[in-house]
């Protein structure tokens, strides 16, 4: 049933793609879910290549908001995914892109040894703004603190640029602006619009299973084409 690498943001942990893990493994779906927070952003693309090298077959690999610039500079995917994330192209940085809306940077603190973390309610805000608040107060629960630097990264290369790739815009989005998502989004060669908040995988993991085991059907086909069918990246 295909393969999908999860890619986490800025903040977040694997244990935040609990939900959707385990629907596509109860199905047959091989998930891995690397961790990142390694210190850079080529110190993170290099342990999601890792896990890209280490499956029997080409991933479908889902980058969310940060991990979008992370699954930018992966090698070998099938079909890469961006929810609410970013696309870099030469010399771009999320940052530099566009970074964090300002509620989002409003629930920035520091913290005494360099490193950020996001105030609770202010992240429950900009975050899970339309999840259930169970459900919103255990994924604010699993937050970390961030090294600095890591969304000013610049990719060492553009995979979307050579490999298919789906944007989901998430137009309910408190985090990363819709509007900086929709030009990004015309990078990629398919767009969906979601009426979601920047997290879906927490409050509604359902569009997202279904979105990838649509994909994995897809990038299936690809690979195995019927007699006397031809293939291209954006058939």
């Amino acid at each position: 049933m295909g393969a999908v690498v999860l890619v986490h943001g800025l903040y977040h942990r694997p244990e935040h793609f609990a939900d959707v893990a385990e629907q596509l493994r109860a199905v047959g779906t091989e998930v891995a879910v690397p961790e990142l927070h390694r210190g850079s952003l080529l110190a993170d693309t290099a342990v999601v290549q890792g896990a890209v090298d280490a499956l029997r077959e080409p991933a479908v690999v889902f980058g969310h908001s940060y991990g979008g610039s992370v699954i930018t500079g992966v090698r070998g995917a099938g079909h890469l995914v961006y929810l609410a994330a970013f696309v870099p192209d030469a010399g771009e940085s999320a940052a530099g892109l566009g970074g964090a809306s300002p509620r989002l940077r409003d629930a920035i603190r520091s913290e005494p040894d360099g490193s950020t973390s996001l105030c609770p309610d202010r992240a429950a805000a900009a975050l899970y703004n339309d999840c259930p608040a169970p459900l919103a107060a255990r994924a604010v629960g699993l937050l970390r603190a961030q090294a600095p630097g890591c969304g000013r990264g610049v990719p060492e290369r553009h995979s979307w640029r050579d490999t298919p790739s789906t944007y989901v815009v998430c137009g309910q989005d408190r985090a990363v602006d819709p509007c900086l998502q929709r030009r990004m989004a015309a990078r990629c060669t398919d767009v969906r619009e979601w009426s979601t908040g920047h997290s879906p995988f927490v409050g509604r993991p359902r569009p997202v299973v279904g979105l990838l085991r649509e994909l994995l059907a897809t990038t299936s086909l690809r690979r195995c084409p019927l007699p006397g069918i031809l293939w291209s990246p954006r058939s």
